[in-house]
């Protein structure tokens, strides 16, 4: 009794000195991160330049290992999306006040000892005690109770252990929800920038249907733009969007700007579909009276530069509201608009354009030279676009691949072949990178001159210097079939089968039944077109005749496959995906599931091992899902069809919607399946050990370690939370890459001897350490995915 006194005295001295009060109110955020929020002046800073808009800013388009000057930008005007989070303080937003009574005014001792107790004692636990310890209080838990805890561990800074208090609130039967308390604790959560957490709480907040605060949808909308995970930047857009639709904000200037910022941030191509987002981000700034910075002009007619079809009335009416504004045209707007010009093959305005950036006396960047290059082009003077290429190289001193790329496609396109092959010799001595993009294009031009020969040199040297390419090889294949080399053909189109980084299509597949039955061999084209049906592939029209004829003779009727049923192969490699992380939905029946593939942009092996399962599962694709056989770009994320096939794979992996081991699983562990496994969901360490992840129950993870062992691959287990990592150490990694080297793709292959085949799970692995005891991991404790999501 003595102790709890002692304890208690302790913990109100404790309390006093945060300034406790006898009724606790939050007129202020209690961490030290406020949001931000515009200045008083409202006036709105200069945006940084992204790796895609600074393409015009900086004259350069990226490359890899190039750095960008942005000296061009203006430093000390540079806007900062850390000031979201601490450029001012809640004042400026309405905040529900959080009213907790003081512990001294709780009329029973034992509550207040047990209450101390509690504070105490749960920060120093993991999530599973943590849990086991709040279960123990459920007979006198009350509402208050829990709340009183929840916001002391707020108070403390502890706002992980107050997130898995309130979640434990909700399941009990007690249970009143409390606006105050969700927004608070959201608020803290996504200030940690622990989004996951802080759109849980949001959506509580809209499940009981009230409207979240401002400073909830201010924070969540920031915490969003500064995780680095996939999607995120849609999630920030939705936000937003419901932000004022539903809530009917005026989001702060700040919010408004690092919104933009991300979206003209995006690499590649990928920022011009957030135009109408863009749009309405201006159209915001316009109508709530803001001031709008010269950078969101540029960016928004950057955005419908990039547009495939151009709006030039809009980009127009922009300018002139620039030029109402007081702002003048800079560098970036008039590239902008010559690769506006470039597009359509305006040579009067691009030259108007040109004369402009002259007078502007800042130096010509090297991407206007392409774009000029570009639009002569499209006008149909191909020698022209040759001479500003030189006049390029004269000005600037040197040309960049991306130069070398359209001078180079401009001059095949017109066929002038001693001239584009000079130039290539050029490129190729200059010590440059990234030639695909030529090799195609001379390809091509050999291909519609008919010259095989020169078609087939450029082929093979473009396998010594650059990454297999399915496109390189489609057109090779056309050319063997053309002219009548189907032994060599068909040698190509196996090697294209086997190889993951290529692959078929039906481009491919067309190709070759064609040359199968012009050539009269018709056992070869039922096969092919066997292999069509299965993989969905539509037939060109004019063999579709020619085909129906054929097995019209030698089937009695036809019978094309329009069951869908996986092969062997496909049955093991999805057991290896699903063991790494691969995801199963099921409709509210469980009769029809669906397979979500998705894959990390940040790691190679991703980028390859995409490519891999979009053509070995392309039959089962969603047709939203099927990209054109024009492109390459296969999507990092896709699905399959809802089909009940599935249903065997989401009750062993994914009952109720959870991922669990199969308890059979020992039986299904071949070396296909382990291969798939690691490639998705495992990694390389630098000392050469590899480790696979798998998320499940001890149960099934020592199957999994036995059926190993059965197949002489000693292993060592990890545990955090529901995580577990498998370790093959030593000469283990050695027999385990040894053991599935065979079904490794082979552009991945080289890393089973050495470096990351996973480099997206190298921030996780950091604290595996395989020489200490099982441990668990307060994140992954608690739910299926990381909480922390920078850490994804």
């Amino acid at each position: 009794m003595r102790s709890s006194l002692s304890l208690l005295r302790s913990l109100t001295l404790s309390l006093s000195h945060h300034h406790y009060h006898p009724t606790h109110r939050f007129p202020r955020p209690i961490s030290g991160f406020p949001l931000a929020v515009a200045a008083k002046s409202r006036r709105v800073l200069a945006l940084p330049s992204s790796s895609t808009f600074v393409e015009h800013l900086s004259g350069e388009v990226s490359q890899p290992g190039e750095n960008w000057d942005l000296s061009n930008v203006a430093q000390g005007e540079a806007f900062d999306l850390e000031k979201c989070f601490s450029s001012a303080d809640l004042k400026h937003l309405a905040v529900p006040e959080l009213e907790v009574p003081e512990l001294e005014d709780l009329p029973e001792q034992w509550r207040r000892s047990k209450l101390a107790w509690l504070c105490k004692e749960l920060p120093a636990h993991k999530a599973g005690t943590l849990s086991r310890i709040l279960n123990a209080q459920k007979k006198w838990m009350r509402q208050e109770d829990a709340t009183y805890v929840a916001v002391h561990c707020m108070r403390i800074r502890e706002n992980d252990v107050g997130f898995r208090v309130y979640k434990w609130m909700m399941q009990q039967h007690w249970y009143r929800f409390d606006f105050a308390l969700a927004t608070k604790l959201a608020d803290y959560m996504g200030k940690e920038r622990k989004s996951s957490k802080c759109r849980d709480i949001f959506d509580d907040i809209i499940n009981q249907g009230r409207v979240p605060s401002e400073s909830t949808f201010h924070i969540l909308v920031v915490a969003y733009l500064s995780a680095s995970v996939q999607g995120c930047l849609e999630e920030a857009c939705g936000i937003y969007n419901r932000m004022i639709q539903l809530g009917g904000y005026q989001p702060r200037l700040s919010l408004h700007n690092s919104l933009f910022k991300a979206l003209v941030s995006k690499p590649g191509t990928s920022s011009k579909h957030y135009l109408k987002q863009a749009e309405f981000i201006f159209h915001n700034l316009v109508t709530t009276g803001l001031e709008i910075h010269k950078d969101i002009y540029s960016g928004l007619i950057w955005l419908h530069s990039c547009q495939d079809t151009i709006d030039k009335e809009r980009m127009t009416a922009l300018r002139k509201e620039m030029q109402q504004a007081g702002i003048e045209v800079g560098r970036d707007v008039l590239v902008s608009i010559l690769r506006a010009c470039s597009k359509e093959g305006d040579v009067e305005e691009a030259e108007s354009t040109w004369l402009k950036l002259l007078h502007l006396d800042v130096g010509l960047p090297s991407q206007a030279y392409v774009y000029k290059m570009e639009a002569y082009s499209k006008a149909g003077e191909p020698r022209r676009s040759l001479e500003i290429f030189r006049e390029m190289q004269e000005q600037l001193g040197s040309a960049n691949a991306v130069a070398y790329h359209k001078v180079i496609e401009v001059l095949c396109k017109a066929q002038e072949v001693e001239l584009a092959e000079s130039l290539m010799t050029d490129f190729i001595n200059t010590g440059l990178k990234t030639f695909m993009p030529s090799y195609i294009d001379l390809m091509n031009m050999y291909f519609n001159l008919g010259s095989h020969d020169k078609l087939e040199s450029a082929f093979f040297q473009c396998l010594e210097r650059c990454r297999p390419s399915r496109t390189i090889y489609s057109i090779y294949l056309d050319s063997l079939v053309k002219v009548g080399n189907l032994d060599k053909a068909e040698e190509i189109f196996d090697q294209m089968q086997r190889n993951g980084a290529t692959g078929i299509n039906a481009r491919s597949c067309n190709t070759i039944l064609s040359g199968y039955l012009s050539s009269g061999d018709y056992v070869k084209a039922e096969k092919i077109f066997d292999l069509m049906c299965q993989k969905k592939y539509d037939v060109d029209s004019p063999l579709m005749e020619k085909i129906d004829y054929v097995l019209s003779l030698s089937r009695k009727v036809v019978k094309r496959p329009v069951s869908l049923k996986l092969s062997k192969e496909q049955r093991e490699v999805l057991v290896g995906m699903l063991l790494g992380g691969l995801q199963i939905e099921s409709d509210e029946d469980r009769k029809n599931h669906m397979i979500r593939f998705e894959f990390s942009e940040n790691s190679s092996t991703h980028s390859l091992l995409r490519r891999r399962m979009y053509d070995q599962y392309h039959e089962w694709l969603h047709p939203s899902c099927k990209t054109s056989e024009s492109t390459d770009d296969i999507p990092y994320k896709f699905s399959t069809i809802s089909h009940s096939c599935l249903g065997f794979y989401a009750d062993q992996f994914w009952p109720k919607g959870r991922q669990v081991i199969p308890k059979l699983i020992h039986r299904w562990l071949s070396p296909c399946a382990l291969a798939y496994w690691y490639m998705y969901g495992g990694h390389r360490t630098s000392s050469g050990d590899i480790l696979l992840k798998i998320k499940g129950n001890e149960e099934g993870v020592e199957k999994i370690v036995r059926a190993l062992k059965a197949k002489s691959l000693d292993c060592k287990v990890k545990r955090k939370g529901r995580v577990f990592w498998i370790g093959f150490l030593g000469s283990n990694s050695t027999w385990f890459g040894k053991l599935v080297e065979p079904y490794i793709l082979d552009d991945l292959k080289h890393l089973l001897k050495g470096g990351q085949i996973s480099d997206n799970s190298a921030v996780e692995t950091e604290n595996v350490n395989f020489g200490s005891g099982s441990d668990t991991d307060e994140n992954a404790s608690e739910s299926d995915h990381t909480d922390n999501d920078n850490n994804l």
